[in-house]
């Protein structure tokens, strides 16, 4: 029974079947699956670190088919959308574009108190959300009950503006929503207040990783073909989803690819992109 070292620091006993369960969300086949898990686990040692067990699975994933790769590389694509948390709100308010939102980023709403600068502002039909984003670049670090807490009371101003003004429109959902996962309290704490609270796993079959694979909105950082620089130039030009780089794929010729190596890349995301 060998014990791993969590990003957070706790030591749990490794799994074969999560392993399993998280390669088999990359795509790849059955025998592929057991495969590496094998291989994975005959090279296990008392206090490895879950980082490295993830490292020796990608890289022999990638050997298989690079789309497995990106797919199993997920969280940490998203971890690459930082350092800074702009990215990552441009990043929700593409995942709400392309649910049938119309999307804003980085609006300023008027409170009772003060003036707020707002995430995300999304309208369909009768939804009108204000959406905050708490983006953590440190793995392992998870959102505690001080974030809705804070973001409660600036929705409540938010609302507060409108008094019993009911025939002008005023927002009527507030989220929360983060990279990592939420704490206990925090999950309280906003049902309690009635945010609606978003991270990588939460709500369940729901969260950032269900609404991810389901639509096929992979960011850009997950492409294994892609240097870190060139996903930085891409995400400093608002590129922030691989569907837009198939759309706008002359961001690449700006890049100076290689009409092959752009190829390549564009199948990798094209892949992708596949709606399950």
């Amino acid at each position: 029974m060998v014990e791993i070292v969590k990003y957070s620091g706790e030591r749990v006993k490794f799994s074969i079947d999560k392993l399993k369960n998280s390669l088999r969300k990359s795509g790849a086949q059955e025998n592929v699956v057991n495969q590496i898990a094998n291989s994975v686990r005959d090279e296990l040692y008392q206090g490895i670190s879950t980082k490295e067990i993830y490292n020796r699975a990608f890289a022999l994933l990638k050997k298989k088919k690079k789309g497995f790769a990106s797919k199993y590389k997920l969280k940490k694509a998203i971890y690459e959308l930082g350092p800074t948390g702009f990215p990552f709100e441009k990043f929700i308010g593409a995942l709400l574009f392309y649910s049938g939102y119309k999307v804003q980023t980085g609006q300023f709403l008027n409170g009772k108190c003060v003036t707020h600068e707002v995430d995300v502002v999304a309208h369909k039909l009768e939804e009108y959300i204000v959406a905050e984003c708490k983006f953590h670049s440190d793995e392992g670090r998870n959102c505690n009950v001080k974030v809705p807490l804070y973001i409660h009371s600036r929705y409540r101003d938010i609302l507060n503006f409108y008094g019993e003004n009911t025939s002008i429109e005023k927002p009527n959902e507030g989220w929360v929503v983060t990279n990592t996962r939420f704490t206990e309290d925090a999950l309280k704490y906003g049902k309690c207040a009635g945010l609606y609270l978003l991270s990588w796993d939460f709500p369940k079959d729901n969260g950032l990783k269900d609404r991810i694979d389901r639509l096929g909105l992979y960011p850009v950082t997950v492409s294994t073909l892609l240097s870190q620089r060139e996903k930085q130039f891409l995400l400093s030009r608002d590129v922030v989803l691989c569907k837009q780089l198939i759309n706008d794929d002359f961001y690449l010729d700006h890049l100076a690819i290689s009409e092959n190596r752009k190829a390549r890349i564009l199948e990798e995301i094209k892949i992708l992109c596949q709606k399950k």
